[in-house]
């Protein structure tokens, strides 16, 4: 027994034949009650019969025929009484003491319930008086018998039962347990081994459950597991990837870092030379592989760590802007118009080089969403304008573009890597390094709504806390 209740069907089995035994409990006093009625019915009706045959007789019976006519019915007395007359029809030599009496003209079900567990747990050997009326008729049938006869009929009768009982709770409890089994134990079991196999080897495909098409809540479970299983299972194919990803990159960064400096150091020497175009473009230069020596170190180190801390202090918005366009080349020869739109002398409290590189990622993916759209002399120009304006204690950087717009897809996966990209072969990476340094100045960035056609990004960036000489933070 402690072997089959540890499985879910062995426990179901067993409580399906307790519940049956239960009811069939319920049903047995109402049942045996009927039984033992229906068993002194039957000893009325004999002796009714038996009754009128004497009767019409009117003649006192002979011994030999009382004593046959009480040893068929098993009583010990037969009286009649009509017409407000009472014959006593047969009996026993000696009148027998009575010990009960029971009216069956006039029987209720608790109190035949009653009598009839009476009689199995302590009949026997007691004797009782039984009468009622025959027929439609006013005649009145009365047995004096002993109650042993009855309670032998009622043992055998409730052996019967109980028998019959454990039969049909076998056979219902086993026609039940395998309906159950089939619709309920053996899809969860299908469901907790899809769960095994994929947990041992979840980088494997063909270890994603196989779901049915079913509408029951089991096959809907199924189904839901196997979505699960197979957005996990992309999940961990792209972290390897991006852990091979990481590691492809530090090794190619270590060299790149190399080359750069050696670069770094032959640009220091442009500053010498007497050209002034190439004195004009020696500092951007410089400062432009500075920036890029800074970002492969930024790279060997983003296993350990994310992004620097910004170094924040005030600077101005229009200077940044400015390397920004210098850097994408923006100008008339590029097709695209830049418009810059800032309040005067804006100025903001953050980091130059990370400002730059939020302003510099969304501006660069609008650029290429304007260069790689189709365009005719009949459109309005490719334009790409740059907004900002302080509100309080905040700057608001707005970055619109009148490109094609993002695509749903990309919309859906907006700052998510290598699934936000809005161009074919794009990595989306742009906009998650945006969204990580503005969240590490504690601002915002959201993509735009707006009716015309184009991209619209809004950064908000708040100026840093404050301690005044009491220790009180103020914004």
């Amino acid at each position: 027994m402690p072997g089959l209740t540890k499985g879910l069907s062995g426990r179901l089995l067993l409580l399906t034949v307790i519940f049956i035994m239960v009811a069939e409990v319920l049903i047995f006093p109402p049942s045996v009650a009927n039984m033992r009625l229906s068993w002194l019915n039957d000893r009325l009706n004999t002796a009714a019969a038996a009754g009128a045959v004497i009767d019409g007789l009117q003649a006192e019976l002979p011994r030999s025929v009382q004593d046959d006519t009480l040893s068929a019915i098993g009583a010990k007395l037969i009286a009649l009484r009509k017409d407000g007359t009472s014959r006593l029809l047969a009996a026993t030599e000696m009148p027998p003491s009575v010990d009960q009496q029971f009216d069956l003209s006039h029987v209720s079900q608790l109190g035949a319930v009653r009598d009839a567990f009476s009689t199995l747990l302590f009949g026997g050997d007691r004797m009782m008086r039984v009468f009622g009326v025959v027929g439609e008729t006013d005649t009145i049938i009365e047995l004096v018998m002993p109650d042993k006869h009855l309670r032998k009929a009622m043992l055998a009768y409730a052996g019967n039962v109980f028998l019959l009982s454990i039969v049909l709770s076998m056979i219902t409890s086993f026609l039940i347990f395998v309906s159950i089994n089939r619709i309920m134990i053996r899809p969860i079991r299908r469901i907790t081994r899809g769960i095994q196999d994929f947990s041992e080897q979840p980088d494997n495909p063909s270890r994603i459950f196989t779901p049915d098409n079913g509408p029951d809540e089991l096959s809907v479970a199924g189904r839901h597991l196997a979505d699960m299983q197979t957005q996990l299972h992309r999940t961990l194919k792209q972290q390897k990837n991006l852990a091979d990803l990481g590691l492809a990159v530090s090794k190619i960064n270590h060299d790149m870092r190399n080359i750069l400096s050696s670069a770094q150091l032959m640009s220091d020497r442009l500053v010498d030379v007497n050209d002034p175009m190439v004195r004009s473009f020696a500092p951007k230069l410089l400062r432009t592989i500075d920036r890029a020596v800074g970002y492969t170190n930024e790279v060997l180190t983003y296993g350990q760590a994310t992004e620097a801390a910004p170094r924040r202090r005030p600077l101005r918005l229009s200077t940044t802007l400015q390397e920004v366009r210098d850097i994408l080349a923006i100008g008339p020869q590029s097709g695209i118009e830049f418009v810059s739109q800032l309040q005067s002398e804006l100025v903001v409290d953050a980091d130059a080089e990370q400002l730059f590189r939020i302003i510099h990622n969304i501006c660069r993916n609008a650029v290429e969403a304007l260069l790689n759209m189709e365009w005719d002399e009949s459109m309005p120009p490719r334009t790409l304008i740059v907004s900002g304006q302080r509100n309080g204690n905040s700057v608001s950087i707005t970055i619109d573009d009148n490109g094609p717009g993002m695509p749903l897809k990309a919309r859906e996966n907006l700052f998510s890597a290598f699934r936000g990209s809005a161009r074919s072969g794009g990595t989306g990476l742009g906009l998650v390094i945006a969204r990580e340094l503005v969240l590490a100045h504690g601002g915002t960035i959201a993509l735009v709504e707006k009716p015309e056609p184009g991209t619209r990004f809004r950064i908000e960036i708040s100026d840093r806390a404050v301690t005044t000489e009491t220790g009180m933070k103020t914004a």
